[in-house]
């Protein structure tokens, strides 16, 4: 049996090489590869650090290993090295059990170079840490040299690197009381993840997902349509607000999500929503036509308010992506607008930080089809403290002039 260490180090190297190549999102390679190698929970942890803390350092890791390694490194062997520096260097576990452990899990041709680089890496430690101030900015916070110069110009420099910090630091865990199951007054909040889903007394989600289902404001009776509803946090928010009372339909456009929406919704104790899946970037069937009194568009976006948790996120994420997104999400809207009863009101909502997705969006559907912006508001990791978030109440400008 493999040391317990070499596994650990295994692991994440094994992991890193799928993400590289498409093969999965950063968080659903934890769970495949722990149980592949057998790890205990301590060693599940370090193995899930040492993975989302590569991720995280990416750009930084790779500066310090050119600083060793000159020419050409085939992705494995980078990946190993990445594990290793990110030891040495971040998590500053000690010299012989990172080194050791991070050359054993490495192919034998390259176990010598590994060696060699890791020992140089480890005596410069200091002078390493010391010159990181010295580092570009985009490099030294590990982001697409893209993102850094978009984020630059939208909220300058002090700003921009105020979130590339956040983004580096791991998401704290949220546990939001649910309305329709309170926990016991004086209860302590749950210590796990298991335990607040146990009880159904909360459920897990940042403070910035409440905005826009608190904007929406759906009153209990009312016939309300959570358009893309998947995992269900924000739906167990609007049943709430609702009181179980009235009719919430809940939809997404991949039918492998809706089990685990609807369980979250059962724990929950949401008794008036039923599920169905449809894609709103295509036209909606004729039955909910005028059909709902509100509408919450929680809608695909870039992901930017959110990049500490979807670590591996910003390494996707292109430049053009964001100008396509834009097009489903007014796509999105347009289909759901016709889906408004006269009067109805309709919240569009991203976890997004970049206006074009936002306020310069919803500005210009707006105006397109005689809508007025009651409310918007901008969450700002930097400003708020928590995700970034962006919502937007529309209603028709007849309801305004009454």
């Amino acid at each position: 049996m493999p040391k317990p260490g070499k596994n650990v180090r295994r692991a994440a190297v094994s992991a890193l090489r799928a993400w590289a190549k498409g093969h999965a999102y950063a968080d659903s390679l934890i769970e495949r590869h722990a149980e592949r190698n057998h790890l205990s929970t301590q060693d599940r942890a370090l193995f899930k650090a040492i993975l989302m803390g590569v991720l995280r350092n990416r750009s930084l890791l790779d500066y310090w290993i050119g600083l060793f390694r000159k020419g050409k490194l085939d992705p494995e062997t980078r990946d190993v090295l990445r594990v290793g520096f990110f030891q040495l260097l971040i998590l500053k576990i000690p010299d012989h059990a990172a080194i050791y452990e991070t050359v054993e899990c490495a192919r034998k041709p390259v176990q010598g170079l590994i060696n060699a680089v890791l020992r140089k890496a480890a005596h410069c430690r200091m002078r390493l840490l010391r010159e990181l101030p010295e580092v570009e900015l985009a490099t030294q916070f590990s982001h697409p040299h893209w993102m850094w110069k978009r984020w630059k110009k939208l909220f300058g420099k002090e700003n921009a690197v105020a979130l590339m910090d956040w983004n580096n630091c791991p998401a704290e865990t949220f546990f939001r009381p649910n309305l329709l199951n309170p926990p016991p007054e004086g209860s302590p909040e749950p210590e796990s993840a298991q335990a607040a889903a146990d009880t159904g007394h909360y459920y897990i989600t940042d403070p910035s997902t409440a905005h826009a289902p608190e904007m929406l404001a759906p009153q209990p009776g009312e016939i309300v349509l959570d358009a893309c509803a998947a995992p269900g946090g924000k739906a167990i928010h609007l049943a709430g607000l609702m009181q179980n009372e009235g009719r919430l339909v809940c939809t997404d456009s991949n039918e492998k999500r809706l089990p685990r929406l609807l369980e979250n919704l059962e724990r929950c104790g949401v008794t008036i929503a039923e599920t169905d899946t449809h894609d709103w970037s295509q036209p909606a069937p004729e039955k909910w036509h005028g059909y709902f009194d509100a509408i919450l568009l929680d809608v695909p976006c870039s992901n930017t308010g959110v990049l500490r948790r979807r670590v591996d996120a910003r390494w996707r994420l292109q430049k053009i992506d964001i100008e396509n997104l834009t097009v489903i999400q007014n796509d999105i809207l347009e289909q759901a607008l016709v889906c408004l009863k006269p009067g109805g009101r309709l919240v569009y909502s991203t976890c997004s930080i970049d206006p074009e997705e936002n306020i310069d969006l919803v500005t210009a559907f707006a105006e397109k089809h005689g809508l007025v912006i009651e409310k918007s508001e901008q969450i700002l990791p930097f400003k708020h403290n928590t995700d970034g978030a962006f919502a937007a109440l529309l209603i028709p400008m007849q309801n305004t002039a009454s």
